[in-house]
């Protein structure tokens, strides 16, 4: 999948699109497929959730960490909790987000337009993104009645493809964010959020770029190339 077909894709996408929005995010990716990696603005994310079907589970938070030029501004990275429908349930042993918590959670919708607008003409970034899209293009679908797909750089995959190129099997458990930020002697971060995963596969992402070798060349589309 190289530059010409991703860029075919999403003006394939815009123009079928029928809700302004949704044309417009897709357009404004457009410009970034070209950049190199090292300058494009990028976000990383995360979700918390009450399980893992998008069908039936609910999103409890999303966290958001901008990525920019290689650095991230960390005074820029936000969480938003989100309201559901009935409990968390026995997913708070897995999260920690209790009932209680929610009381002054923003809705579905408000959470929504927020991620929309703070991803607008940015390139996302997630560990193991297609659970998180498959949760996010979900909701947008219910909200918006209309489908809108959402091209993220994998580090999951990335660093699949890396361990793939010296090792023939990749053991379990290797692909886990914290074992993933191990191998490049990133610090562990004991709090689990959101927020807080947001930010380590942010990093995780600066320490692939930097061990890749020529990161300077390596474009969006490179990326996404690889998340697939």
């Amino acid at each position: 999948m190289n530059t010409l077909l991703l860029k075919t894709q999403l003006n394939w996408r815009a123009l079928r699109c029928q809700h302004h929005l949704f044309k417009g995010y897709y357009q404004s990716l457009l410009p970034l497929l070209a950049m190199p990696l090292s300058e494009a603005p990028l976000t990383a994310m995360d979700l918390e959730m009450t399980g893992l079907n998008p069908q039936q589970d609910q999103i409890l938070s999303i966290g958001l960490v901008p990525i920019e030029r290689g650095e991230i501004p960390l005074a820029r990275a936000e969480q938003k909790l989100v309201q559901i429908r009935g409990s968390v349930g026995q997913s708070a042993t897995i999260h920690g987000i209790l009932d209680n918590h929610l009381v002054q959670a923003v809705t579905i919708e408000e959470a929504m337009g927020w991620f929309i607008n703070q991803t607008y003409g940015r390139v996302l970034v997630a560990h193991h993104a297609p659970l998180d899209c498959r949760f996010l293009q979900q909701d947008l679908l219910t909200i918006y009645h209309q489908a809108l797909v959402l091209p993220a750089i994998d580090t999951l995959m990335v660093e699949k493809h890396r361990l793939l190129r010296e090792h023939s099997v990749i053991k379990e458990g290797s692909l886990r964010l914290g074992a993933c930020r191990e191998r490049y002697g990133l610090p562990i971060y004991t709090a689990h959020s959101a927020l807080t995963d947001a930010l380590a596969c942010g990093e995780l992402l600066l320490a692939q770029m930097a061990a890749m070798g020529g990161a300077a060349k390596l474009t969006v589309a490179d990326l996404l190339q690889k998340s697939t």
